[in-house]
This record gives C-alpha cells, structure tokens and sequence, in this order.
C-alpha cells in the first residue's frame, strides 16, 4: 500500500491511496485541474483513478468531484445525504455508488470501512482502507469534533493514520475570527486541537503503528512546527518512534509505501507496552 496526501486544510483536501492494482482518492477538495496536477507530479494520471470516497460535504472535501468524475470517468462513493447535499456540484452524468457508514465495500483491491464521526455535515464519516492483498490499513480521519468510542475502535489497529490537528488552542482563541467561529472550531462538532490530537494518538498506540500524518491544519490557527512539536512529543513519551510528518496544503506529501515504513519502526516499537 502506497498513500499520499495531494494537500490538507480549509482550502482542500484528498488522499491518494494505490493498493495492488486500485488506486483511489478519499475526498476531492481541490479543483479537478488541480487534482489531475498533483496526482501527475506523483506519477499517477487522473484516468488511472478507480474512484472517489467523499466523507462528507463540505467544500474543502468535495470542490471537484463532480469535474473530476464527468472528465475522467471516475465514480463516486458517497452516502445518500451527503449526496443531497452536494446537489449542486453534480450534473447527473456521474456514477455515483451510495453506502452506509458501518458497512464495509470493496473497490478492486481496496477494502473500505467508513464509521460515523462527529462534525457539523449532512452525513460525516471517516474510513479506513485495506489493501485486501497484504491486510495492511490506512486510518482517514479529519474533521473530527471529538473522537468518539466507535472512531477508536476503527482506527485501532492500523499501518499508518492520517489524523487531523487543526489549531493550536492559544492561537485559536487568540485568533482573528468571530467569537462564534471560535467556538465552532472549539467545539464537539468542530475540530481536533494539536493537544487532543495528541492524546488521542496516544491512545490509539499499539506496535503495528509505523507512521502518522498530521493533517486538516487551519492557516491561521496553527503552525506546522507547533503540531508536530506537540503531537511528536506525547508519541516520544510514549516511546513511539515511527514516521510522522505534517500534510502541507500546498503540495502533496511523498507517496509513503506502508509496508516499507512498517519495516523501518522495526521492533522498537515494540518499548511503549
């Protein structure tokens, strides 16, 4: 399994995911002239895109999935609410596949498991996806108010995480934005601090584990080197020693092969337990 993050934060976010033969995207938050240009600079052409999961409404999730799909003939993955409210970016030219948050759904060589989160959508959801070929398994999950008991149980057992920390809370309460748009963030249905994304990486430690990409930053209410400062110290306590790094907005992450950054944690990873 190879992952990338084609960019993450309030202007848009996507992930790359090639298991075997199936390559797919989680969200479309970019145009699709921009999707295209950062699948192209990993190597990988639009027309090679087997399909669109798309979590949730929003616009810096789904901006263009309906270009994408109509242009490359991708088809999308969406619940049935999510998909009444992305009314306006469809044209009904789309092949749309409708699923249910709990019920599993197989895509060629990918196996996807979305779980209910909790955010102010139609219909958010998280996923995880499994190479079917090796069992190795990517944790999405931005856009998290708070991480329920369901959200840990799917993310408890996997490769790598994508995981959201959007704000610094100093910064966040200091910040520029309307009192209400501070405590829309701040909230149940808003989104993870570094500090709670810390904790919640804490506990979803277990020797598996090889890497974690911090992602969802806000521009104006957090620095890349304060979430990684914050996040990378609670895992270094916790004597976790694999790969983390921060998703940029601006430009895709590497492609990270799962299984070599499993053999690169090796069996320290073993010391936290």
């Amino acid at each position: 399994m190879r992952v990338a993050v084609l960019g993450s934060g309030s202007a848009g976010n996507a992930t790359f995911v090639w298991a075997g033969n199936t390559r797919v995207l989680v969200d479309a938050g970019f145009s699709g002239k921009d999707l295209a240009y950062r699948l192209e600079t990993l190597g990988h052409a639009p027309e090679q895109i087997d399909a669109i999961v798309v979590t949730h409404d929003h616009g810096d999730h789904t901006r263009g999935m309906g270009v994408f799909a109509r242009r490359h003939g991708t088809p999308l993955y969406m619940t049935q609410r999510t998909r009444a409210a992305c009314e306006k970016l469809l044209r009904g030219a789309e092949t749309i596949v409708e699923y249910r948050p709990g019920r599993a759904f197989l895509i060629g060589d990918v196996r996807v498991e979305p779980f209910l989160t909790v955010h102010d959508a139609a219909d958010p959801v998280g996923v995880t996806l499994v190479d079917e070929c090796t069992g190795l398994r990517l944790g999405v999950a931005t856009d998290l108010g708070r991480p329920t008991a369901q959200v840990r149980h799917a993310l408890s057992s996997c490769d790598l995480l994508i995981l959201e920390a959007n704000h610094d809370e100093v910064l966040l309460h200091t910040s520029a934005y309307p009192a209400s748009v501070r405590r829309r963030i701040a909230s149940s249905h808003g989104h993870l601090s570094n500090q709670a994304a810390a904790r919640f990486v804490v506990d979803l430690l277990h020797p598996r584990l090889a890497g974690v990409v911090l992602a969802h930053l806000s521009k104006e209410c957090n620095r890349p080197v304060l979430a990684r400062s914050v996040v990378g110290e609670a895992l270094e306590k916790a004597g976790w020693s694999g790969h983390l790094e921060v998703a940029p907005q601006d430009r895709p992450t590497a492609l990270l092969d799962v299984e070599e950054l499993r053999y690169r944690a090796g069996p320290s990873q073993l010391s936290f337990l």
